[in-house]
């Protein structure tokens, strides 16, 4: 068993048990989105969460139940994406872009009756977030940004190589029979495919990559828009100057999204809102796997700090 993975599982041992998360239909903008949320700590002074996953493939459960700990102080908010997990499709597939997945942010939090929310995304549900965010303006009122993608696209062309350096033997192999142009067309077969293959690449402990077993993408839509990012690629920087929250810039040391795009992503936001940039040795693209206590530690003082 790889160092990272007995680091986690006594990290969870740790824990209570697992909390309650219900699941409700909720009607947003035409669809039918699935919402799952943790029940309100006694006290809870905090306003929600809501988590935002990345993948763009894949629903929820890419973050739940692995950031259950911050339930313990305030409700949590997880969602599937449109046309991801159990959430509706949207109709015009092929219009689909992640510009509607960030107006989904905040017409969900309308039907679901929040003023006020924290808001946590990871890696692409960072850009959702940081996008949504800046539309949101004071009902935003802490970002924390995990390993989140960049402010431009400028980062993904190289990240194929990169991958490649990080791996070795049969993991290397798979993952270079990918032609990465392939991937400008939304073909959910491949795309999840290639995902599977990237997926040790994520880790700091490659070990504990090859121990977990990768999540499977479906979403067309995912696809569809993740295509769309790859073959037009995207510049958000003017956008985001409107962010006012004050956010967590948070990276893993040894993400394969190198840490010089979390440090432009903090001076782009860092022209009009209050900036926190922290990196965490030893972990990679998912840090609440492989640095938990690290992780949430960080997370938490920043949430709850007045």
């Amino acid at each position: 068993m790889s160092a990272a993975r007995e680091r986690y599982l006594a990290f969870r041992r740790a824990l209570p048990p697992l909390p309650a998360c219900s699941h409700e239909t909720v009607r947003a903008r035409g669809l039918d989105f699935a919402v799952f949320r943790t029940a309100a700590p006694h006290h809870a002074a905090s306003p929600p969460l809501v988590c935002i996953n990345g993948g763009l493939l894949f629903s929820h459960q890419l973050l739940w139940p692995m950031l259950s700990p911050l339930a313990a102080r305030r409700t949590l908010i997880f969602y599937d994406q449109r046309g991801r997990g159990q959430s509706h499709p949207p109709p015009g597939l092929r219009a689909a872009r992640i510009e509607h997945d960030v107006g989904d942010v905040g017409a969900l939090c309308d039907a679901l009756g929040l003023d006020a929310v924290d808001v946590l995304g990871h890696s692409w549900g960072g850009g959702i977030a940081m996008l949504a965010a800046s539309q949101l303006g004071t009902r935003v009122r802490r970002l924390v940004l995990a390993n989140a993608v960049g402010t431009t696209s400028a980062w993904l062309p190289p990240l194929h190589e990169i991958a490649l350096s990080r791996l070795s033997g049969a993991s290397r192999e798979t993952l270079a029979a990918f032609d990465p142009a392939a991937l400008t067309a939304p073909d959910v077969a491949r795309q999840a495919a290639y995902a599977r293959a990237f997926y040790p690449a994520w880790f700091a402990d490659r070990a504990f990559g090859r121990e977990i077993t990768p999540p499977t993408g479906t979403s067309a839509t995912g696809a569809v828009i993740a295509s769309r990012l790859r073959r037009d690629g995207y510049d958000w920087r003017e956008t985001l100057r409107a962010l006012r929250a004050r956010t967590l810039v948070l990276h893993g040391m040894d993400d394969a999204i190198p840490v010089a795009t979390a440090l432009e992503t903090a001076d782009v936001l860092g022209g009009h809102a209050t900036i926190d940039t922290v990196t965490i040795a030893d972990a990679g693209h998912m840090p609440f796997l492989e640095q938990p206590e690290r992780f949430f530690a960080l997370v938490e003082r920043f949430l709850n700090d007045a």
